[in-house]
């Protein structure tokens, strides 16, 4: 149930960001979700890899690596999904990551909150 609740959340992540860059696109909700499905398979599969073979970048950079880690998963989703989400740069899905972040953590605490 909460692996669902968090596909959805971030699928309206996805679409918010999508709402803010003109070089951010998505088709709809529909691909919004698939696209959070497959950006979480990503995060399960092929991001701890990712965070182990740049463990020193990051730690350099005090964890702010780890967006560029998240952008890279996000191009990644973006290659999966082909025309229906395109994301035009690879400082877009950086700008994107960030704020897809940002989103997560307010949209989570909001929902854990509300089953307080």
């Amino acid at each position: 149930m909460r692996w669902l609740l968090s596909i959805v959340l971030n699928a309206v992540a996805l679409i918010v960001v999508a709402q803010l860059f003109d070089s951010f696109h998505l088709e709809g909700f529909g691909t919004a979700v698939l696209a959070s499905i497959i950006l979480s398979i990503l995060n399960i599969l092929v991001k701890p890899i990712l965070v182990i073979l740049t463990l020193p970048v990051t730690m350099l950079t005090l964890g702010l690596f780890l967006f560029i880690i998240n952008a890279i998963t996000l191009m990644m989703t973006q290659a999966v999904m082909g025309s229906s989400f395109v994301i035009d740069g690879f400082g877009t899905a950086v700008l994107a990551a960030i704020i897809i972040s940002i989103i997560n953590v307010l949209l989570n605490r909001l929902v854990q909150d509300s089953f307080k």
